[in-house]
């Protein structure tokens, strides 16, 4: 939408650097490696609550995985995990949305609508996993008065993990964080080697936070074996 009304305006000092991804192809790049070990997924409900979650639903049923669109709060988390063991236990492979009083099954039209408007789909780099075919969003090219990467020739730095890093085998969920070598020593929230210590939500941040460790970042000693 600031595209559209720098558009209309006639704005030509404003720019966008699009750094946009969409889930459905890292999770098909992530179910068809055939090391990947993941059983289930929580999909995002905030992700959902714009693009639905129609596009799950043949993910579900190629790699037989079952997927729960979950909210956020305590309780919303609970009633996912809950519904995803119970798919699991009951060897079901389908979608379901435990996240109904927000997410449709085809998101918001109005958003999506717009979104292809603005936008088309590129190949885009996963920290960890590597370049996805279509995984990513930048500006539709009638919309490149106002594209950063376009208007000042930027070159996007590849990204990389640190030396020893087991990002890629973590997010596959070959290994668990504390197998990494360099989990609560090299590598913590405020020193993060791997995507998943990066974000706050990664599997490294919240066995950190969580599990992993003693009674804080500085020093700490590793409290727990890998199970």
């Amino acid at each position: 939408l600031a595209v559209a009304h720098a558009a209309r305006a006639g704005l030509s000092n404003f720019s966008l650097l699009s750094a946009h991804v969409l889930v459905p192809p890292a999770m098909e790049a992530l179910l068809a490696d055939p090391d990947c070990r993941i059983d289930g997924f929580l999909a995002a409900g905030h992700v959902c609550t714009v693009m639905g979650y129609e596009e799950y639903e043949p993910l579900a049923a190629r790699h037989r995985t079952p997927i729960v669109v979950t909210g956020f709060e305590p309780l919303d988390l609970l009633q996912g995990i809950l519904q995803l063991v119970t798919l699991l236990e009951e060897g079901r492979a389908i979608v379901e949305n435990a996240y109904g009083r927000v997410v449709g099954r085809e998101g918001n039209l109005l958003a999506r609508a717009l979104l292809s408007e603005m936008f088309e789909k590129v190949d885009r780099e996963w920290r960890g996993i590597g370049t996805i075919p279509g995984s990513g969003l930048d500006l539709r090219p009638e919309w490149k008065a106002f594209d950063a990467r376009r208007k000042f020739a930027l070159d996007s730095e590849r990204s990389f993990e640190g030396s020893g890093c087991q990002a890629g085998k973590i997010l596959k969920g070959v290994l668990k964080p504390p197998q990494c070598p360099l989990f609560g020593r090299e590598c913590t929230p405020t020193t993060p080697k791997g995507a998943p210590m990066v974000s706050s939500e990664g599997a490294c941040a919240a066995y950190f936070h969580f599990v992993g460790v003693g009674s804080g970042e500085g020093g700490a000693e590793l409290s727990v074996s890998p199970p």
